[in-house]
């Protein structure tokens, strides 16, 4: 049995969640981890001077419980819960694929936590330009709401910190995946299928089938 652990990470509203599902009927036997479901409630984080909540940080999140939940589904990725159907919309050399199980997470700071940096075979980094970005932000409802302020005081800086802090760190992300222009999401989801086939077609003696 082979099992891949695929990294979505990168920008707010980038479009994470979106090309996750997609991977998801694309790629045989997958399953699919979000970030956003591992932060704290909002009286356990921290308010800054200003008023902002710090949700754009790691302490922001139990990322304890989130390593926790990827390496139980890597010891037992059959009893997951995950459906064994066969793909839809992806080409006849990742339907033939067999005895192959895929977990995609899908979140904002994914690649910062070095516990996590253990786990990858496979990440990628999703970027906006700012005011793109800043654009379908203002189009989400949150809860709590972000207040005047927000995105520039708090939010876009600590994207920008958490990136360059991996721009320096780190060597092994797949690709950075486009998030905007004509076809992007089309062309996104068909390179990341495609180098998630690759590995898998790499890894057939085994080799990545290993759980930590």
């Amino acid at each position: 049995m082979k099992v891949l652990v695929i990294g979505l990470g990168g920008v707010t509203n980038g479009g994470k969640t979106t090309l996750a599902e997609k991977l998801k009927k694309m790629l045989p036997n997958c399953d699919m981890i979000s970030q956003d479901d591992f932060f704290k409630p909002e009286p356990e984080v921290e308010t800054d001077e200003r008023g902002f909540k710090l949700y754009d940080v790691l302490d922001a999140l139990y990322m304890d419980e989130m390593v926790k939940s990827i390496r139980n589904w890597m010891k037992s990725p059959t009893s997951s819960g995950v459906l064994t159907e066969e793909p839809q919309n992806t080409c006849d050399n990742l339907k033939d694929t067999e005895d192959v199980y895929i977990l995609i997470v899908e979140g904002f700071l994914l690649y910062n936590y070095e516990p996590l940096n253990e786990l990858w075979n496979r990440r990628y980094f999703l970027t906006l330009p700012y005011e793109e970005c800043k654009r379908r932000r203002s189009t989400r409802v949150y809860q709590p709401a972000d207040t005047p302020g927000y995105f520039d005081g708090h939010v876009w800086p600590m994207y920008l910190k958490y990136k360059n802090e991996l721009e320096e760190n780190a060597s092994n992300i797949a690709l950075e995946l486009p998030t905007s222009g004509v076809g992007a999401r089309g062309k996104r989801s068909q390179v990341a299928a495609s180098s998630a086939h690759s590995f898998l077609l790499c890894s057939e003696h085994g080799n990545h089938s290993a759980v930590p």
